[in-house]
């Protein structure tokens, strides 16, 4: 169920918002440092690429 904030609980979902925002800036570090430095990233690109390209008529 969804109920009314009531006004002193505005600002504790702002800042539950903002740790999750903050958590997902961190796992996303954590993930865009580990494919970069493994290699992977480039690899995905490529992989899409060429997916893209393959579906293309006369691509």
């Amino acid at each position: 169920m969804i109920r009314k904030l009531r006004t002193h609980e505005f600002g504790q979902a702002t800042a539950e918002y903002a740790l999750v925002i903050v958590a997902a800036a961190g796992i996303a570090l954590v993930l865009i440092a580990w494919a970069t430095q493994s290699g992977s990233l480039p690899r995905l690109f490529d992989a899409v690429i060429e997916r893209v390209i393959g579906m293309v008529p006369g691509g």
